[in-house]
């Protein structure tokens, strides 16, 4: 069974940029889809990217052409890059797996979610 670990969260300016990583052990991490999805103080967890265990890669709207969604499967890891970060950016991001998924926004298609990370943009 797949485990995730999340890193690379922390406070950040409006403009800046982060990078996420989220590392898994414990399967063939190639075989899994991987997300990002993210829960703002108050709201529902939303989705943010996504890439398929067939590298297909898909993005809400809110942060397409800001964010980059990549993964290493020599390092059983993917990463999110962040970039013009704004306040509403601000929130938990939590890295979820779906074996043999192909990349889909849907929440209840990920079984297995790591601790999350806590991302906080300063305006």
């Amino acid at each position: 069974q797949i485990q995730l670990v999340e890193s690379g969260g922390g406070l950040a300016q409006a403009g800046g940029s982060l990078r996420l990583s989220c590392t898994a052990s414990g399967d063939i991490f190639a075989r899994y889809a991987m997300a990002w999805f993210r829960q703002a103080p108050g709201k529902e967890r939303e989705f943010v990217a996504a890439i398929g265990w067939t590298n297909k890669i898909n993005y809400a709207d809110s942060v397409r052409g800001r964010f980059t969604i990549s993964r290493d499967n020599a390092k059983n890891t993917v990463y999110l890059q962040m970039n013009s970060l704004n306040s509403e950016d601000t929130a938990v991001y939590y890295c979820a797996a779906e074996y043999r998924g192909m990349g889909r926004a849907v929440i209840g298609q990920y079984d297995k979610w790591g601790q999350g990370t806590q991302v906080t943009v300063s305006s």
